[in-house]
């Protein structure tokens, strides 16, 4: 397998992390949320003009100095047979969305930081797809206080009732009240088994930082 190079691994890293943005179409701006297919297309609920331009650009997280740009080709699908799984994962996610058509989202190419990247380094199969929703279930049923202490410690934000809706390679996503948060894993998480110490890690993390803060005040 070829080496994957550190702006590539960055650019990833922050696609990962920010889940919310918005979406340039016919000269228009709207607030769009997504996810990450298990195959690394991209899928959100899209009002019909969406689906009817042929020059789309999505921020993330939003326009500014410090977003991701990303050209991207968009597909309709739908709520039902095979595709009804990827509308499914984007609820778990976000909850109900307001429109009720559906896209898929190829990645052709981004900006991000400088660089330009081909589509191709963000269309990657997640190799924890396999095994995603038990590791979600386990951590769900068993971990909820790790859950809640590490995204206190990592994020910076108290999530009464946190909830792991995916994972991958490069971390953790948990959903709060209001968004997704994003707790990163390094090293990578490999397979199942790898999920769990990983989250411990940050766990573990947390707790260090917890005794450094209390030594600094006393």
């Amino acid at each position: 397998m070829p080496e994957v190079s550190a702006p590539v691994i960055e650019a990833r890293e922050f696609l990962r992390a920010h889940l919310s943005g918005s979406i340039g179409f016919d000269g228009d701006f709207v607030p769009l949320k997504i996810v990450v297919a298990p195959d690394g297309a991209l899928i959100a609920p899209v009002m019909v003009a969406m689906l009817r331009s042929f020059d789309i650009t999505l921020f993330l997280p939003d326009e500014g100095e410090d977003s991701m740009q990303l050209q991207v080709t968009i597909e309709e699908i739908f709520d039902k047979g095979e595709t009804a799984a990827l509308c499914d994962r984007w609820r778990i996610y976000h909850g109900e969305p307001e429109d009720v058509r559906w896209a898929r989202f190829t990645i052709d190419a981004a900006k991000f930081r400088g660089r330009m990247f081909d589509g191709a380094v963000f269309m990657v199969a997640n190799p924890l797809a396999d095994c995603e929703a038990k590791i979600c279930r386990e951590i769900n049923a068993q971990r909820r206080d790790t859950l809640k202490a590490v995204a206190a410690s990592v994020a910076g934000l108290e999530i009464e009732d946190p909830r792991l809706v995916g994972v991958d390679p490069m971390g953790f996503d948990v959903r709060g009240r209001f968004d997704v948060v994003r707790l990163p894993a390094d090293p990578p998480i490999a397979d199942e088994e790898d999920a769990f110490a990983a989250l411990d890690d940050l766990a573990g993390d947390a707790d260090e930082g917890d005794a450094e803060t209390d030594a600094a005040e006393n």
